[in-house]
């Protein structure tokens, strides 16, 4: 505790002092009596919290929301209580990150989707909520031993897939680093133990290569007149892993397990130093990398050469400003680290709008795999760098195409997209692009827009977005209409109607969970593939089961009169409300029963219908047609190739068989067939199947089935 005491006093002026100790006290209070995994009182990990927090830099609400992260949470105190005593600012913060608190890993897409949703939502309303809980993540990683071996492995896992790459995305390498090696440590322990071992073997020896190697350096710099600093660092552990991984290297063909840092004073000395090396020792081919003039999608920027001396000792040089170098370590922190200096603003603004063109495409993928997918290759490290015909760079997640630049470029160049130029030589839209392509994109203003089939290449997230965008406002009704179809299918597919499961009770229910303002927009947004259709039709399928009562006892009421229902009997019931089942829609003449409902009477369905599988064989009443000649209304779907007079055809089978016909509707489906729903009115079943035979027996008839009303 004394030393997070001892590092306020020595990193913030007396008049933030009192604030930073009054949370320290408060929390301490707060947490009193409670207990960590390790056996430690519980107050130690806010502290070491705080602590890591202050030797990024980080400002006082900062810290202060460090200590109090946890009150709320996990003690009686309350967000009033806080924003009494410290404040709005340290309470929107500590409620920040009390939210992800309450993030734990899934295996389910749509949760994984959701946490890293907050985690996003979070970072763009205030991007200090994210670095705090990097650093509470970061303790909980030092301290894993004490936990189970089932949350070792779950929290590593979460942690490599979110946390780590979130810190890379935003430069913060101190804590990005030594997170891959707590999670290495836990997720592979056996590659873990080989690589300490090893390398700790070989200690001694490498840092007599390594002071040898920072001497030279040293020498070089003065004799060059050139002020700068030289000193050695050891690579992580997980960057080794990872190369003997990905290369299938030894750890004996890893040349590189020490980099060396130049730390000059320009950006003009960092090029004429990397000329002096290679003039003292040999570069290494195809291991020069300039992340000055072209920096990282984290904005890191530094000079990367690999050079071998005249004993044959590969090593890695990194040469960059001490501008660069903060940056390169304290990322998006640096901007309160060093908020009296230039290097405040650096690249700030760029890492917070990479936050907020996440914000702005992530809404717009419902699809939690699409989501999770595309996210993950927006944050992970490895990236595309490709040029315009004008220089400018463009960095793109990998295997990116033509269309993922277009759209990087801006929606319009990409919704008119025709053709793409690689290197000047024209290649399809869906070829992958390299790091170094030129890219030229070739637009026209009588495109019609983008294609659905982009959506099977595209890489990026934002490209998805900006795509399904166009779908969504250029074809609003196109989309509804595709979108009901392919409901109806499916929802006949599983033995249902559409039209009977999708109730006003159970739209409200889904648009509660899924945000639907209107049932057109539900069509349109599963027509435009925003969200599928299975997430739409289990969902209603699930509320009708559940809509469906369990009997309360004998019922016994006279039938009722001026009804449809009169033409049917159940058995053992008179006067009760009779109603016909839409998802089988029984005509007279075909084998029928009853099912009991609460509120909503009896519902008759066709004998084998699917929806009666599995239900209270007690709640099954047999019924009957009563005789009466009773018109009903019953639907019918034609698929047919698509040739002329076909609907002259149909009509006349309709009104040769003096059926009436009270509703047709027809359209042209995906596979350039023609689809009719007809609605027809008859009074015995004979009639309905009469017509089907009539109809099938036509060349250019694929199929006819009844459907629901």
């Amino acid at each position: 505790m004394k030393t997070v005491l001892d590092k306020i006093n020595a990193n913030y002026p007396e008049s933030d002092r009192e604030l930073l100790f009054s949370a320290y006290r408060y929390a301490e209070t707060m947490h009193e009596g409670q207990k960590r995994a390790s056996g430690e009182p519980y107050f130690t990990h806010p502290c070491a919290v705080a602590e890591i927090l202050i030797d990024l830099g980080m400002d006082v609400p900062s810290v202060a929301a460090a200590f109090l992260h946890d009150v709320i949470e996990d003690t009686p105190a309350t967000a009033e209580d806080i924003r009494g005593l410290f404040g709005t600012e340290i309470l929107t913060l500590v409620d920040g990150v009390t939210k992800l608190d309450k993030i734990h890993y899934q295996t389910h897409e749509e949760e994984d989707a959701e946490n890293f949703r907050k985690i996003f939502v979070a970072m763009a309303n205030d991007v200090r909520v994210i670095i705090i809980k990097l650093a509470d993540r970061l303790h909980n990683m030092r301290s894993l031993n004490f936990l189970s071996n089932e949350r070792q492995q779950r929290i590593s896992k979460e942690t490599l897939e979110i946390f780590t790459p979130l810190a890379g995305r935003l430069g913060i390498s101190q804590i990005k680093c030594e997170l891959e090696d707590l999670c290495l440590k836990y997720l592979d322990p056996e590659g873990y133990e080989f690589l300490v071992t090893n390398i700790h073997q070989k200690l001694a020896e490498r840092h007599d290569f390594v002071d040898f190697v920072v001497n030279e350096l040293k020498k070089l710099l003065e004799e060059s007149g050139i002020g700068g600093e030289v000193f050695g660092r050891p690579k992580h552990f997980y960057s080794i892993y990872k190369k003997m991984k990905n290369q299938d290297k030894t750890l004996d063909q890893i040349y590189d397990l020490s980099a060396v840092r130049v730390i000059v004073g320009t950006t003009e000395e960092c090029y004429e130093v990397l000329g002096k090396i290679h003039k003292q020792w040999k570069p290494v081919p195809g291991r020069i990398k300039d992340y000055i003039a072209t920096p990282k999608r984290n904005l890191y920027q530094s000079l990367h050469t690999t050079v071998v001396t005249n004993f044959g000792q590969f090593f890695e040089i990194q040469i960059r400003t001490r501008e660069m170098h903060e940056m390169a370590e304290y990322g998006i922190a640096a901007h309160w680290k060093y908020k009296e200096q230039k290097i405040a603003e650096t690249g700030f603004d760029q890492r917070l709008s990479w936050i907020r063109d996440v914000m702005d495409w992530q809404g717009s993928l419902n699809d939690s795999k699409e989501f999770v997918d595309s996210l993950k290759n927006d944050l992970y490290s490895n990236e595309l760098l490709v040029f315009t015909p004008h220089g400018k760079v463009i960095s793109l997640p990998p295997e990116s195409t033509p269309v993922d630049f277009a759209y990087a470029i801006h929606s319009q160049v990409g919704n008119k997209c025709v053709g793409a130029k690689v290197n000047s030589r024209i290649v399809p839209l869906n070829s992958a692009l390299h790091t170094g392509d030129v890219v030229e994109i070739l637009t026209s203003p009588a495109t019609k827009g983008p294609s659905w089939d982009w959506l099977k290449f595209v890489k990026s997230g934002s490209a998805r977005a900006k795509i399904r965008a166009f779908f969504k406002r250029e074809m609003k009704e196109e989309n509804a209409v595709k979108g009901k179809t392919m409901l109806e299918a499916e929802a006949k597919r599983r033995g249902y109607s559409l039209a009977d499961i999708l109730t006003e009770e159970s739209f409200k229910k889904l648009s509660n969970k899924l945000v639907f303002a209107s049932v057109n927009e539900m069509f349109a947004s599963v027509g435009y593939g925003a969200v599928s259709v299975n997430q739409i039709i289990f969902k209603l399928i699930d509320y009708y089961k559940k809509e469906i009562p369990k009997p309360q006892g004998i019922i016994s009421t006279d039938k009722l009169k001026n009804s449809p229902a009169n033409s049917v009997e159940i058995k053992g019931m008179g006067g009760l409300l009779v109603r016909f089942a839409q998802c089988c829609n029984p005509v007279p003449g075909d084998d029928i029963i009853g099912f009991v409902s609460r509120g909503r009477g009896v519902i008759v369905h066709r004998s084998d219908c699917p929806n009666l599988k599995g239900e209270d064989k007690d709640r099954l009443q047999p019924a009957r047609w009563t005789g009466e000649l009773v018109d009903f209304i019953a639907g019918i779907k034609i698929i047919a190739e698509d040739h002329e007079g076909l609907m002259s055809f149909i009509t006349s089978e309709i009104s040769f068989l003096h059926i009436s016909m009270t509703a047709i509707n027809g359209r042209m489906n995906k596979d350039r067939q023609a689809e009719f729903e007809i609605k027809v009115k008859l009074n015995k079943r004979s009639d309905m199947d009469l017509l089907i035979n009539r109809l099938k027996k036509d060349k250019r008839i694929i199929e006819v089935y009844r459907t629901s009303n």
